[in-house]
């Protein structure tokens, strides 16, 4: 029972619940056999990548970025360039999208160490905002807003589904490992108290350019598996709207865990998909959602269920003591 109880072992109950839910999304083909519904999940689980790549970086860092969409971009045209015009695989297109956004977030974090809260957001919005309009006026490299066609990665949309599965089996494998390691604990120090982190010997600057670096590569991966699942490309894909749906994934979902980004991805834009009829009103629900989660249920709908269950075992164990 010790196993399941404190810090670790609640990252424990996240990391099994989050794949619980991966597993579940896996399994929907074989009640969703609607294409445009499986695209709509395939496009969720980009979110999710995206999501749980700014979570690690505001969630479990403390540094509270505006630039995941952007990221995501970026991996998006790499890839969709070197296809274009060089004719490189898929394949090694998708992993130089990896080092690229990485090393872009590598320099983006030397840049903005020393920055915390508004500061840091709007450094990091302008980075977005100046990523996007260099895209978007890149006329005879990018063709600007006439976007980019991009080669298809899989010629099968449910093995496209499937490898999206993987990949976000694999993200969250490779999260839940590195927040268990030393690394895992700086980063939570950091985020808690950054001059007392400092103190008892953490290298702040070494660990915060390390998570702005972790968090571009997966969202540069997540950005280049939507190119060529879409088989084109835009600067649409770094919109600060495409930002704030990101986050509010996370916020809904519950910051500061391993549930709340995929959960929240999986909620937020399949409900999205339902709203879409009704105009502009989902980005009205979701930033008022964002906002009551953020002054009154911080820790998110996991939170929320998480806490639910520990009142259940509570009196699941007083009970038999009372008899």
């Amino acid at each position: 029972m010790e196993r399941w109880t404190g810090p670790r072992g609640r990252s424990r109950i996240d990391f099994l619940v989050s794949l619980a839910i991966v597993g579940i999304v896996a399994a929907l083909p074989l009640l969703v056999i609607n294409e445009y519904w499986r695209g709509v999940v395939i496009v969720s689980m980009y979110f999710a990548l995206l999501a749980a790549a700014w979570n690690l970086l505001a969630g479990y860092t403390g540094q509270f970025s505006l630039a995941p969409a952007a990221f995501g971009m970026i991996g998006a045209y790499v890839t969709g360039l070197l296809s274009y015009y060089w004719n490189v695989s898929p394949l090694l297109g998708i992993a130089a999208s990896i080092i690229v956004a990485g090393f872009i977030g590598l320099v983006l974090g030397r840049i903005v160490l020393r920055l915390t809260g508004p500061y840091l957001a709007l450094t990091t919005l302008s980075f977005a905002e100046i990523a996007r309009l260099v895209i978007s006026n890149s006329i005879d490299i990018t063709r600007g807003d006439l976007g980019l066609n991009v080669p298809g990665l899989l010629n099968n949309r449910l093995a496209y589904y499937y490898l999206m599965v993987g990949v976000l089996v694999a993200a969250q494998v490779g999260l839940f490992l590195l927040l268990r390691t030393p690394a895992g604990l700086y980063l939570r120090a950091i985020r808690d108290d950054e001059i007392a982190a400092a103190s008892r010997g953490v290298r702040v600057v070494l660990w915060k350019t390390n998570a702005f670096a972790i968090s571009a590569a997966i969202s540069g991966l997540g950005g280049a598996l939507y190119g060529h699942f879409a088989q084109f490309v835009s600067p649409e894909l770094g919109l600060l709207g495409q930002t704030g749906l990101i986050i509010s994934m996370a916020v809904i979902g519950g910051l500061g865990t391993l549930v709340g980004p995929i959960g929240g991805a999986f909620l937020v834009y399949v409900a999205s998909e339902y709203l879409r009829d009704f105009g502009g009103v989902q980005l009205i629900v979701f930033a008022l959602l964002v906002i009551i989660f953020g002054r009154f249920f911080r820790e998110g709908l996991w939170g929320l269920a998480y806490r639910g269950f520990e009142r259940a075992a509570r009196r699941s164990a007083i009970a038999p003591a009372e008899k």
